[in-house]
């Protein structure tokens, strides 16, 4: 409880749970309206982490099994490992930034988990590191 002038508030808490696996990839790109070395193809080996949230456990007492969701990852991660992301939908318009390739997997990951999970389960966020020392994450 939290006191408000004279008033006394009640914080409600609600609990979450979350689940986290990672991936690693590689990938070239470059960068549109960018100048500098970034706007010349180059790769990078990616790493990728997807964190789960949701309110209610499954029958087992799991969010979600932590094999479920590296089966869940692998199709997005096949399709664009040692690939040009530049010549894949939705990079051909979108920059491959990080940024972008964080959203990217969070879209995709939570688009499965829907119809998998029946809502029950969503994505937290998603971060992507282009180097070791260099992350970019998204949530919404």
């Amino acid at each position: 409880m939290k006191m408000c002038g004279r008033f006394l508030h009640r914080i409600e808490q609600t609990r979450m749970y979350e689940v986290t696996v990672e991936a690693d990839f590689s990938s070239g790109h470059y960068l549109r309206n960018y100048k500098g070395k970034c706007e010349n193809p180059h790769g990078h080996n990616y790493k990728v982490r997807v964190t789960l949230a949701g309110s209610t456990l499954d029958e087992a007492g799991l969010l979600l099994d932590f094999k479920l969701l590296k089966h869940v990852l692998r199709p997005i991660v096949e399709r664009i490992d040692h690939q040009m992301l530049n010549d894949l939908e939705p990079f051909t318009v979108l920059n491959p930034s990080a940024e972008n390739i964080a959203k990217y997997f969070y879209d995709e990951t939570n688009r499965q988990l829907a119809g998998m999970t029946a809502g029950r389960v969503r994505v937290k966020d998603c971060t992507i590191w282009e180097t070791d020392s260099t992350t970019a994450t998204y949530f919404e």
